[in-house]
């Protein structure tokens, strides 16, 4: 091992142990941490894959995928200090891009949008997400295509994103849309979730449907009831002039 891939997975150990409030100590992160475990075969077969030796970097990287659940492709870059949070399911494409300090939780997805379509057009092209320093991306999130992810962003659990994210934002949703509340790169907020209001035009265009329904039934019980004494009045005008009548 070179002296800097020991000092990519030390700093990988110790994002775990920083981490991770389950965490107790590096002997345990090392042969219990599944995230751990598919960080490493990453980081070894990325060396092989820089030496062009690129089918055994494939063949290693597929038993690291058997072992830990995780699939990471030798080509992606990765910085330091990446944690891999339970990891099963978890997907790093190609020509993914991931900065330092990043934590991914399981059934992550950093892929492409449609790579079994003219995948011969497809070669050789930047078509998988470059996520920034200090990214936190909750569990089942999708991230799809050649999308920027910026610096302290945050993603939510189960979100779709298939735009680019400004810095220190925090997306829900399907499609991933933001919160009106600015992420904080000193809060680790493990799932990407957030305090503010969701600006959502999909739940605004409810609620304005809803308070027009509303309105409108107000207005149909104001005319009903109009109706009804309109119909009563008529009903008076009637026996009065019944009276009338039997009384001349």
């Amino acid at each position: 091992m070179s002296k800097n891939l020991l000092a990519l997975i030390t700093s990988d150990l110790k994002a775990a142990k920083m981490r991770d409030p389950a965490a107790r100590n590096l002997f345990e992160i090392i042969f219990t941490y599944s995230g751990f475990h598919a960080i490493f075969f990453y980081r070894f077969c990325h060396i092989l894959w820089k030496l062009r030796l690129k089918f055994i970097a494939r063949f290693i990287s597929n038993i690291g995928r058997i072992i830990s659940s995780v699939e990471i492709h030798p080509a992606a870059k990765i910085g330091e200090g990446l944690f891999i949070d339970h990891g099963s399911g978890l997907v790093v494409g190609e020509t993914c891009r991931i900065g330092k300090n990043v934590t991914l939780y399981q059934h992550t997805t950093l892929g492409g949008i449609s790579p079994a379509i003219n995948s011969r057009s497809q070669r050789n092209v930047k078509r998988h997400p470059t996520i920034g320093d200090n990214v936190i991306i909750g569990s089942g999130a999708q991230v799809l295509g050649p999308v920027y992810v910026g610096n302290n962003a945050r993603i939510g659990a189960n979100a779709v994103v298939l735009s680019n994210v400004p810095d220190n934002m925090t997306y829900v949703g399907i499609p991933a849309r933001k919160l009106d509340s600015i992420s904080k790169s000193k809060n680790f907020n493990p799932y990407g979730i957030g305090d503010g209001k969701i600006d959502d035009p999909n739940k605004k265009s409810i609620h304005a449907l809803f308070k027009e329904i509303h309105e409108l039934s107000e207005k149909i019980e104001k005319m009903q009831s109009i109706k009804k004494k309109n119909d009563n009045n008529y009903k008076k005008f009637n026996r009065r002039k019944r009276n009338i009548k039997a009384k001349s």
